[in-house]
């Protein structure tokens, strides 16, 4: 492609932007924004700078595209923030945040209400109302009910070798922290999944689950290992 037409490209993309900006959409710098002619975005939206939307996008009023997010074919919801994230081919709902640093992967839809933190990996899966991941977890194949909470270090362990398989987070269940969940597996309404567990069977609603090998003390171990290794080392 020669200069020109580059040229020409940017100036059109400038354009776009301010109409965009008497339509109603606010941008911090247009310059940096970079949005296709397939876009919609509402007036009342926020647009950071350094922020790329592409395809078939919808941007509701009121949600706020922070710096240096990607969406590509996917919905944000009224009033949802959008911490520098990367959105493909997904749904996110009303008053939801998602980020910082957070991946939805094509097949995604994040309901209203929702938390998907920072370093969270949603692929493929259904988070309902009020659900929460805030840190640190990989949902993959899932379906999540409304009002769950997912601990740090959640992850759903989809793929076996040869294919993959969902597992189903029923509403009001609690995921404590490092928890492998491993599918496919239901885990049943109100339920409690203590942390550090492996669940590899469903867990009846209202059940508290544990799955963690009992800890074991040995005391004064450190001191007869350095004993031996200094009678090995002689």
């Amino acid at each position: 492609m020669k200069i020109e037409e580059y040229r020409e490209m940017d100036k059109n993309r400038l354009n776009s932007n301010k109409d965009r900006l008497e339509s109603g959409v606010m941008m911090k710098d247009i310059y940096s924004v970079y949005i296709d002619d397939s876009v919609i975005i509402e007036a009342g939206a926020i647009i950071d700078n350094n922020v790329t939307i592409k395809g078939n996008s919808v941007i509701k009023s009121g949600a706020h595209i922070y710096q240096s997010s990607y969406i590509e074919d996917s919905v944000i919801g009224n009033n949802t923030e959008i911490k520098t994230a990367y959105i493909y081919e997904s749904s996110i709902g009303d008053n939801t945040t998602v980020g910082p640093f957070a991946y939805i992967r094509p097949g995604c839809k994040i309901g209203n209400e929702c938390k998907v933190g920072d370093f969270v990996e949603v692929k493929n899966s259904n988070f309902g109302n009020g659900s929460k991941a805030s840190h640190l977890t990989y949902i993959g194949d899932a379906d999540v009910g409304e009002r769950v909470n997912l601990g740090c270090g959640v992850v759903f362990v989809n793929y076996d070798g040869s294919k993959k398989q969902r597992s189903t987070i029923d509403d009001d269940a609690f995921i404590g922290c490092n928890t492998n969940i491993i599918a496919p597996v239901e885990i049943g309404e109100g339920s409690y999944i203590a942390a550090g567990a492996t669940v590899t069977e469903d867990v009846p609603s209202d059940a508290l689950c544990i799955a963690r090998v009992k800890q074991t003390i040995k005391e004064n171990w450190v001191k007869k290992r350095k004993i031996l290794k200094k009678d090995i080392k002689k």
